[in-house]
């Protein structure tokens, strides 16, 4: 078209859940990308009109929608699924802390995030906050797949640790990671690092503005081992340290007190919420309403393969939308509109990424996803945030675009080789 403007992507036909701050739905939509960014979202007969693109998805009879991510997990631990199953938080940690040291290696933590990437994109999962060991490994896997992965050095000071550092050392050698330009630092949780260790860790994300993540008040067996131990509850022991405020995400974070809830809401602390991984491991449900009544920052994330045996995030999302009903006896906390921006701009925002990430805007990432509506059970076609809260699996999502690249085209992974990925894992599974 003489005199259109350029474009590298156009996602048209479908209707366009922006997940903005008015919810905004466009109805026969279309989504513009150029450069990794989105250009424009509007009618899909404007958009035709104004841009020309290199290539286009048709996403008739389909949702647009930001892309889901997982705002707290352990992707390579897709190599232990199944490993720790039936047991409580500290069953599981000693299983799979045994395994770790025992086993892990830099080869397994690329098969087991290979692995991870693909399960993720199949779901819908553009982005992900990662806690793990070799995370330089993982960040290169995701470099050459095309995934969005938040990572950075993990501290958790424990015996034999699997790339063999103390803690002075991985100080050192964190630094250096940092200054590469990896904005996140992630703190295992007050139990398997002292006070002044954390404190270390948490001037590290500071003098590099780096968003560290931490495990926090997980079951009530954490909270009382920690009180014993320090004199102070988890989330109590971080604030009295410093180490609350708007750059710190606390995963689960399922036994708090209201002053606790307090403290998160004046210091603007944000919190992936795991509900899968919670109930799996009888940790409880976290006060999400109290949470989000408060202004507390609430993302949406999985947790690790073995405690949740999925990365499922749309099954993290029907959970986080309904077990909260049950638990409460009220139906309408933690409805659809808010499950949902709970797994995109909640997530986002939770991540340090609210201003790039999880809403389909003009001038953010153009990390988006492509939900097939034409199935049975996703008939009639009411309301798209109900649609995605209560009836959408993961299996519904037909394409997946990271930056603009299309990651997942008509459910053919386009950066993996599944049969391949299945062939590494085995081998370093049973080697």
């Amino acid at each position: 078209m003489s005199g259109a403007e350029r474009a590298d992507l156009v996602v048209t036909g479908g209707d366009v859940l922006t997940v903005d701050e008015a919810g905004t739905v466009v109805g026969d939509g279309a989504v513009a990308v150029r450069d990794g960014v989105i250009a424009a979202v509007g009618p899909a007969a404007d958009i035709a009109a104004r841009y020309a693109s290199a290539e286009v998805l048709d996403a008739g009879g389909c949702l647009v929608l930001p892309g889901l991510i997982n705002a707290h997990t352990h992707l390579a631990m897709a190599v232990f699924r199944g490993r720790a199953d039936d047991v409580d938080l500290q069953g599981f940690l000693a299983e799979v802390i045994a395994a770790e040291v025992a086993l892990l290696s830099p080869e397994m933590v690329a098969a087991g995030v290979e692995c991870a990437v693909a399960e993720s994109v199949r779901s819908g999962v553009t982005a992900a906050l990662d806690m793990y060991w070799f995370h330089e490994t993982a960040a290169d896997v995701a470099a050459r797949t095309g995934f969005r992965l938040l990572t950075g050095p993990t501290f958790m000071d424990i015996d034999g640790p699997p790339d063999g550092l103390d803690f002075a050392a991985r100080l050192e050698w964190a630094g250096a990671d940092l200054a590469g330009g990896r904005p996140y630092v992630m703190a295992h949780s007050t139990y398997t690092l002292d006070p002044g260790q954390l404190r270390e860790v948490a001037a590290l994300a500071r003098k590099h503005d780096a968003v560290l993540h931490i495990h926090a008040a997980e079951n009530a067996g954490e909270v009382d081992m920690v009180a014993a131990r320090y004199g102070r509850r988890p989330v109590e022991l971080l604030d009295d340290l410093g180490l609350l405020g708007p750059g710190t995400v606390l995963a689960h974070a399922v036994h708090l007190t209201d002053a606790e809830i307090d403290a998160l809401a004046r210091t603007g602390t944000a919190i992936a919420h795991c509900p899968v991984s919670n109930l799996k491991l009888a940790a409880g449900v976290a006060r999400v309403p109290d949470l989000l009544a408060a202004g507390v920052p609430v993302g949406l994330g999985t947790d690790g393969a073995v405690s949740s045996n999925t990365l499922d995030m749309f099954t993290a999302l029907r959970t986080a939308a309904i077990v909260h009903k049950g638990f409460s006896g009220d139906p309408t906390v933690v409805d659809a509109r808010q499950a949902v921006q709970m797994a995109t701009i909640g997530s986002a925002r939770a991540v340090g990424m609210g201003d790039r990430l999880g809403s389909l805007e003009v001038g953010k990432q153009a990390d988006l996803i492509v939900v097939d509506l034409n199935a049975p059970h996703l008939l009639p076609r009411h309301d798209p945030w109900s649609t995605l809260a209560y009836a959408a699996t993961a299996a519904d999502v037909r394409d997946t675009v990271v930056a603009g690249r299309i990651l997942m085209r008509d459910r053919h992974l386009t950066t993996l080789d599944e049969s391949e990925l299945a062939t590494r894992l085995q081998r370093v599974t049973t080697a």
